[in-house]
């Protein structure tokens, strides 16, 4: 019967054997079963199944699962899909196992450690270079199916493939203004490269219009509603360790030109006609303007008239213009795309144009007097209209007012005599042109000129004398001549003369050469006597000569040298180790003293420039170090006396290496250093020691201590055994000096002593000439492992011990007795 039903249904009636098979049951239902034994008195008692029978097919565990593929290996992970088996068995799948065998092991272990129903997983935590087998099993209710079959042997190892990239565009893109466009393509690599994308050399970065799409094999850029500064040059980079690919596109988003650039520029303005000018437009929406379309207006109406529509120049003729009436111009530019916006130009009248004159150039001033100048100029452009008169102005040159020179016209001359001038005062001139426009704009000044009349020759110079003189040159000075002749004094001319010769030479040849009162001439011999005598020049010419009363003696006149020290001389220099040593004086004498630098009483060091100049001299260091410090004197020198001066220099660097380092009380695990202070501190006060050790064995040092001012050290937590070097520094403001090391190895160990007495020294054997002798250790060997027993005899009654042998046993055979 079925487990829902009550009804039993009888199967068989003359089953003689002990099983039966029922047919026409119903997959997936319910049965209870019942039997009962029958003889010739009757029917016995049913016996009934204790549980209800699912009819189903057989269960068995699953086939193999198929198709078992590695798809991503790297250096420490492997990456395996499957499929299911084709037969689960009859029972569905509850978990996959996957193992897997490390070539050269002969068992699979598993790798899943919980259930897995996912066909995909990746193993983790391998080992660079491993190479392993896979395979996986299925399992249902009923158990663990049959393996797969295994994968090739795979190596742990990160595959490389160079970035490849398949575009789906060409190398240039024309989108018009608000449509959208996209860049696409695909790419692989190992490992997976990394996608930028870039415009113009920018990285481009995501916005409400901008969209960056990239998957594992696919890359998108995509634009939406693009405007003009969406163009440009686009770069898609796909790039890994191994290598980077690189595409290209220029993008070009066109749109209708901006309006042409303005202001709009009438070049010429006639009655009938007029011509005009502008700029092109700043954008031309990314395609070359085709042309420009020109109209008309007159101000009064509202019609724009044509003018042309077929010009690509940015200048137009306006034509068919009535005399005296405003137009407004409007131009629009065009490209393949449409028509910009229009530039309107003011309103301007149809009329000739005429303007005042030009302004002259700039006027020509001659024949002056005390009392009158002469007035040339050139004519200037008459602006359209002939010229029909010139004015003429002036003004005293500190004054700021203009003042006509006359009421009378002045045409067609291009010169005028101005009467009427103040003697000695200084005038500008200036000059306008007048047509029946007006009058145009003055010239520039004249050159300032004096009234006054032509100039003559000066007079004399006054008084000439020598001042000073040398071995080889002599200073004159004079006063200026009582009269200029009215013109000013350009310069003066010195002449010498030896005495006993007839010519005159020149001591300077143009009087520019010497505008001031006072002159040194050079170049005479010492010992001779000369005569001078000077000239004043203007622009008439020379003067008479004045001559110096006496004749002059060349030769030196003698002054004592005179150091006056710059700030660098006047106290202890100091100067850092690298910087350069500068030092330097104004040195005064006559004739100038001989210099001489000295430091410590020698010559100074050749890398030292020396300088001397007609006043002074400079010693320089560059890139100072110790070895430059010390007292540097300077010497002058002539033959009236000498100076000398000195100075300290201190060089500030390094300190130099500790002295007499020193190591005792050596133990097991420290020992004492001591030191003393370098013969060199630099300059600088010692601030620390640096403290270093090294194992013999070790090519490196360990700093122990680096902060101490004190000049020792207690050397701690040393190996017991080991041998170590220690060396010691010295520091100061400037750095830190060169080590002192110490010259042998020192080992940590506890200091050793004689081991104690052997112990139980006696007899085993006796024969007439030799003794065999025993004895025990000593209780202390001293801290050191004992080497050997040092064996002696004395015969009975004498005083000295005989050494036999040192023997390393606990028992020796004394012999030869």
């Amino acid at each position: 019967r079925e487990s829902d039903h009550r009804a039993w249904t009888p199967v068989s009636y003359t089953v003689t054997r002990q099983n039966a098979t029922v047919q026409g049951l119903t997959e997936g239902k319910a049965y209870f079963f019942r039997i009962a034994a029958e003889n010739i008195i009757g029917m016995g008692p049913f016996t009934e199944t204790t549980k209800e029978i699912v009819i189903r097919d057989p269960i068995t565990v699953p086939d193999r699962p198929e198709d078992l593929e590695v798809k991503a290996v790297t250096k420490n992970s492997v990456t395996l899909t499957w499929n299911p088996p084709k037969y689960n068995g009859g029972s569905d799948i509850t978990m996959y196992v996957l193992e897997s065998r490390l070539i050269g092991k002969e068992k699979f272990h598993r790798v899943t450690k919980e259930k897995m129903l996912d066909r995909k997983y990746t193993v983790e935590g391998l080992k660079e270079g491993d190479t392993y087998e896979y395979r996986v099993s299925a399992c249902n209710i009923v158990g663990q199916g049959k393996p797969s079959f295994c994968t090739k042997p795979i190596t742990c190892k990160d595959e490389i493939a160079p970035p490849s990239l398949d575009l789906d565009f060409r190398d240039k893109l024309i989108v018009r203004v608000g449509e959208a466009f996209s860049l696409t393509g695909r790419y692989s690599g190992k490992p997976a490269p990394k996608v930028t994308w870039l415009k113009d050399d920018i990285v481009v970065k995501e916005d409400d219009r901008t969209k960056i799409k990239t998957t594992p094999t696919t890359l998108c850029l995509g634009i939406l509603k693009s405007v003009r500064e969406d163009s440009g040059k686009y770069c898609v980079t796909v790039e890994n360790s191994t290598g980077s690919r690189k595409g290209f596109c220029q993008v070009n988003v066109v749109d209708r030109p901006s309006p042409p650039v303005g202001p709009v520029i009438f070049d010429e303005v006639h009655k009938d006609h007029m011509i005009v000018s502008w700029k092109p437009p700043l954008d031309d929406g990314g395609s070359e303007i085709t042309n420009y379309i020109i109209e008309k207006k007159d101000a009064h109406r509202d019609v724009w008239m044509p003018v042309t529509s077929a010009t690509v120049k940015t200048t137009c003729k306006i034509p068919k213009l009535l005399e005296g009436r405003d137009y407004q111009i409007r131009i629009y530019a065009e490209n393949l795309y449409g028509i910009s916006d229009p530039l309107i130009s003011d309103e301007m009248k149809a009329k000739d144009r005429f303007r005042v004159p030009d302004a002259p150039e700039q006027p020509i001033i001659k024949d002056v007097t005390k009392d009158s100048a002469v007035v040339v100029w050139n004519k200037p452009y008459d602006g359209g209209k002939p010229i029909t008169n010139y004015i003429v102005e002036k003004k005293e040159t500190m004054a700021t007012k203009w003042v006509r020179v006359t009421k009378d016209p002045i045409f067609p001359s291009t010169q005028f005599k101005v009467p009427d001038l103040l003697e000695g005062c200084q005038y500008e001139f200036r000059v306008s042109a007048e047509n029946e426009i007006g009058i145009g704009d003055p010239s520039p000044p004249s050159k300032p000129i004096f009234a006054r009349d032509p100039i003559a020759k000066p007079s004399p110079p006054v008084n000439p004398e020598a001042v000073d003189k040398t071995k080889n040159s002599v200073d004159l000075s004079w006063q200026p001549p009582r009269h200029d002749g009215n013109g000013k004094i350009i310069g003066y001319l010195v002449e010498y003369q030896k005495v006993g010769d007839e010519e005159w030479k020149k001591a300077n040849l143009t009087a520019d050469s010497c505008p001031e009162t006072k002159y040194k001439v050079t170049g005479l011999t010492e010992g001779l006597t000369y005569k001078f005598r000077v000239k004043a020049v203007n622009a008439a010419g020379e003067s008479e000569p004045a001559y110096v009363p006496d004749p002059v003696e060349v030769k030196d006149r003698l002054e004592p040298p005179e150091l006056i020290l710059d700030a660098n001389m006047a106290r202890e220099q100091h100067v850092k180790a690298g910087d350069t040593l500068r030092l330097s004086a104004v040195i005064k004498g006559v004739p100038f003293p001989k210099v001489s630098w000295k430091k410590e009483g020698h010559e100074v060091s050749p890398k030292a420039d020396i300088e001397v100049t007609g006043v002074g001299s400079k010693l320089e260091i560059r890139n100072t170090v110790h070895e430059d410090g010390g007292i540097y004197s300077l010497t002058v020198e002539n033959p009236a006396g000498s100076k000398t001066v000195s100075v300290k220099v201190v060089v500030l660097d390094k300190p130099g290496p500790p002295r007499n380092l020193q190591i005792s009380e050596v133990r097991s695990d420290s020992c004492y250093l001591t030191w003393m202070e370098p013969e060199d501190d630099g300059g600088s006060v010692i601030t620390n020691y640096v403290v270093e050790r090294k194992d013999v064995a070790s090519a490196q040092w360990l700093a122990i201590s680096s902060s101490s001012k004190k000049r020792s050290h207690m050397a701690k937590y040393l190996i017991e055994g080991t041998q170590y070097l220690f060396r010691v520094a010295a520091e100061n403001q400037f750095g830190r000096g060169p080590y002192v090391e110490t010259l042998k190895p020192i080992k940590a160990m506890d200091p050793l002593h004689p081991p104690g007495p052997p112990k139980n020294l006696h007899h085993v054997d006796v024969d007439k000439t030799e003794v065999s002798l025993v004895w025990n250790r000593p209780d202390r060997d001293g801290g050191a492992e004992i080497t050997g027993y040092l064996v002696e005899y004395q015969e009975d009654g004498a005083d000295e011990w005989t050494k036999f042998q040192t023997v390393p046993m606990l028992d020796c055979v004394v012999t030869g007795l």
